[in-house]
């Protein structure tokens, strides 16, 4: 059955199955400028999959992001692993709603002292 979550730190929509193993996967993403989860870091907007195709909506914190091929080919990477074989995944990076701090787990505020 396919059921839009709300436990998780960003909006899913798919198979139930898979939602575990995708934000474990989005988890082992790390941006290499903070070393935190891109997850804690709140640069995943939502993640949609359907029979042939996974979709995540993310940002970066700053569109001057010098690493941001690095995590999209990260995501590809790290999904691919726990994704059914033949499933697309297409990553659409938004820059609209801008990232701000407010989307920081309480993890990385912990991290970041704040």
């Amino acid at each position: 059955m396919w059921r839009m979550s709300v436990d998780l730190p960003f909006p899913y929509d798919g198979p139930g199955a898979l939602r575990e193993p995708v934000e474990a996967a989005l988890r082992r993403v790390v941006d290499p400028e903070l070393a935190m989860s891109i997850v804690d870091v709140g640069l995943i907007y939502g993640v949609a999959i359907d029979a042939t195709q996974a979709r995540v909506t993310l940002t970066m914190t700053s569109p001057a992001c010098p690493v941001i091929e690095v995590i999209l080919d990260d995501v590809h990477d790290e999904l691919g692993r726990v994704l059914p074989e033949g499933t697309t995944i297409d990553t659409q990076l938004v820059w609209e709603p801008a990232w701000n701090s407010d989307r920081l787990s309480a993890r990385a505020r912990l991290f970041m002292g704040w």
